[in-house]
Formats: structure tokens, C-alpha cells, sequence
């Protein structure tokens, strides 16, 4: 019985001591079913001014520090829970990374101020949303799969979009929380039910058309996502 009990201890104390980004990267590939992969990190040393740490990369001017994909690929991204835990048992503090398309979810994404502008204007439509991954830089909404072409079909029918909107679709990434980059840490805005039940995903051409919407309602005719 104390062998038992001692296990079961010892069991707790290793789940404790478990980094969120494994247990953040199991949740999204084995109970979400997304596929994921570690992103590049951040260099130990050095960094790019007050714009934070620098790249992990060999791209001593990269844009996203940290918040890509780079040894794997985007290509290894999968659901495979060993896979997922070796990764992750070898690199505990890697970004999670996200493939987006396929069966994974896709996303739309905004600067910080013009996406918490869209949030509070998307809830005052009652527009239901998916969740909402928050950087210091960018907001993403997740949105259900689509692909290149359902998107280009949806844009072409359409006048004007906001011009700070960013579409993550097929052969996209997306980083997720709690992971840390170069600009800061990446967070939950809208955060998932827990448990291990799959998230809610709305369809970007209703997301889409209410961003449209909302953009377009500022009341001196300008645009409220605006940069």
C-alpha cells in the first residue's frame, strides 16, 4: 500500500512540475486535435533594442523572434502525443506553434488596439466568437477551416476590408498561449472552455463580414480598425 501511494505521489509531483507548454501543446494536439510543433524561441542572450529578446533563428533582422517555425518545419507539425511530449521534454520553454488550415483551425488577425476595438464592437453586434489569442502586437480570432479558395472567392466578393487584417489559412502558423516571443507573452483573450472538449470555431465569412461591419461604423466615417 505505501509503494502504491508513494507512486501515486511521485506521479503528482511530476505532473506539477510539468511546463505549460507541454501541457498546453497536449490539450491542443491530442483533445483538440490540432496540429502543433515548437517554434524557433528566443536567443539566450542579446536582444533587438527595447524591442525585446532576439531570434533563436541564424536572421540576426527577423521580424517574428521567436514566433516561428524554423528545426522542424512547419511540414512536422502533427498530433502525435509522443511526438508532442519528446519535443517538449527536450525544449520545455518552445513557443507553441499552430498549422493552420486543413482540419486545424485558421484565423484572422489585427493589430492590438484595432482588435480590442473589434472585440468590444463584435460583442456589442452580439457576434459569437471563437477564441482570441492576444500578443502585445496582434490579436488573432480563430476561425473555422477554410481554404485558399473559399477565402479568395469571399474577398473578391467584397468591396473593401479593413487593410490591417491578416488571414492565417493553409500552410500558415499561428502562435499559441502561454507561449513567450520576442514582442512578450502570448495569452488567452477569449480563452477556450476548459476540459478536452474541441473549441467552438464561427465561420470567417460571418467573422469576416462583422469585422467589415464594424470597421465601418466609426462614427466620423473613418475606419475603427484602423492602425
Amino acid at each position: 500500500m505505501r509503494e502504491i501511494l508513494g507512486r501515486r505521489r511521485r506521479l503528482r509531483l511530476r505532473r506539477k512540475a510539468r511546463p505549460a507548454q507541454l501541457d498546453a501543446a497536449l490539450t491542443c494536439a491530442t483533445a483538440w486535435q490540432w496540429p502543433v510543433l515548437p517554434g524557433v524561441g528566443l536567443s539566450a542572450g542579446g536582444g533587438r533594442g527595447d524591442r525585446g529578446r532576439g531570434c533563436a533563428c541564424p536572421d540576426p533582422e527577423c521580424a517574428v523572434p521567436g514566433a516561428h517555425p524554423f528545426d522542424p518545419g512547419l511540414l512536422a507539425a502533427t498530433t502525435d502525443e509522443r511526438m508532442v511530449r519528446w519535443w517538449w521534454t527536450n525544449r520545455p520553454t518552445a513557443p507553441i506553434m499552430l498549422a493552420t488550415g486543413g482540419r486545424a483551425p485558421c484565423a484572422l488577425s489585427l493589430p492590438a488596439m484595432a482588435g480590442a476595438r473589434a472585440l468590444t464592437e463584435l460583442d456589442r453586434m452580439g457576434m459569437r466568437l471563437g477564441p482570441v489569442v492576444a500578443t502585445p502586437t496582434r490579436w488573432s480570432l480563430l476561425v473555422a477551416p477554410y481554404t485558399l479558395e473559399q477565402l479568395g472567392e469571399l474577398l473578391h466578393a467584397k468591396d473593401w476590408v479593413p487593410s490591417s487584417l491578416r488571414f492565417h489559412g493553409e500552410g500558415g502558423y499561428l502562435v499559441l498561449p502561454p507561449s513567450e516571443v520576442g514582442t512578450g507573452q502570448v495569452r488567452w483573450e477569449r480563452a477556450p472552455l476548459p476540459g478536452p472538449v474541441m473549441p467552438w470555431l464561427p465561420g470567417v465569412e460571418a467573422v469576416l463580414d462583422a469585422l467589415v461591419e464594424a470597421s465601418n461604423s466609426a462614427p466620423d466615417g473613418g475606419s475603427r480598425l484602423a492602425y
